[in-house]
């Protein structure tokens, strides 16, 4: 069949579902993601658990599947004591696990029923991830655009390279970060992308900067076609696209976490915060605005099957 586009997808039904967490999922299922490199280090020891992942989710509902290539660079396989080639291959291997698990789902027709084709968004994260110290919940890098612009280049270009359908620029918690990614993408007019922010409360981003002023960011770029929230508490998402519909007549993104916040300092999610569920909670984001909603860390199948009951998605 013709390969769709987002933009065709989003004509097509009234809200498009993605996928949950990734190292939530993997975690479970026994991966180990004690590690700089997190859910990326699965795509070196076991990436047929991956493609096993991404596979679930299309069959739990998700109409997007986001490759295991947030945490994923240059410089962190580097530091693994990977070469260049290895790391560009790694990179590729990302977005083919997501391909491989779209074509064993849409190979059966019981599968396509009241389905769209699946499309998949190479994952590119913030700069904050490859620190791998819980910058991407607070920014503050100390790094101009163009430093950041140099630096997510050739993941980018690598990423491309792999033929994704969509980017999916993800969980960036400042105006200087996001600046720089729309500047890249000019560099690679034929890509499409998503930008969505971490964000502290239902105001600002995770910096501290006004979530409206990021929207205004992407507002103007042509190549931009969503932008929104991600990996935030559910409590906040309302406000949030309250803020977002009055700078943009963009499509919004939202995938919030489950409401816990990340323990830098330990190496994991605090517990006692956990939202169980999002509830009827998409259905009033869907009336604010948001045509792309999923889930994001500590969230997962069960969590995508729900919110496609709730919403009441066909074709």
């Amino acid at each position: 069949m013709r390969k769709k586009n987002l933009e065709e997808l989003l004509k097509q039904q009234k809200a498009i579902i993605l996928d949950g967490g990734l190292a939530t999922e993997l975690e479970a299922r026994g991966a180990p993601l004690n590690d700089s490199l997190w859910s990326a280090r699965v795509l070196l020891e076991q990436p047929e658990m991956i493609r096993r992942l991404h596979l679930d989710y299309f069959l739990a509902g998700a109409d997007v599947a986001t490759t295991a290539s947030y945490q994923a660079s240059f410089e962190g396989f580097r530091r693994r004591g990977l070469s260049e080639e290895e790391a560009r291959r790694l990179m590729h291997l990302s977005v083919e696990l997501a391909k491989e698990a779209r074509d064993l789902f849409w190979a059966e027709p019981e599968n396509r029923k009241g389905r769209l084709f699946p499309l998949i968004a190479a994952s590119v994260g913030p700069y904050g991830a490859y620190l791998a110290d819980g910058s991407e919940y607070r920014g503050r890098y100390g790094l101009s655009v163009q430093a950041l612009t140099d630096w997510h280049r050739p993941r980018l270009r690598a990423l491309l390279e792999a033929g994704p359908d969509v980017l999916a620029f993800e969980t960036i918690p400042c105006p200087e970060e996001a600046e720089a990614l729309l500047r890249l993408l000019e560099e690679f007019p034929d890509a499409r992308a998503w930008l969505s922010f971490s964000c502290r409360d239902g105001r600002h981003i995770s910096q501290g900067e006004l979530f409206a002023e990021g929207v205004r960011l992407a507002a103007g770029a042509q190549q931009v076609i969503a932008v929104g929230v991600n990996c935030t508490p559910p409590r906040y998402i309302s406000a949030l696209l309250e803020e977002a519909k009055a700078m943009t007549n963009k499509p919004l993104i939202v995938y919030p976490n489950s409401g816990e916040h990340w323990d830098a300092a330990r190496h994991c999610w605090a517990e006692g915060e956990r939202e169980e569920g999002f509830g009827t909670l998409p259905q009033k984001w869907c009336a604010l605005g948001a045509r792309l909603i999923g889930g994001c860390c500590r969230t997962g199948v069960e969590d995508v099957r729900v919110l496609r009951e709730v919403l009441g998605v066909k074709v």
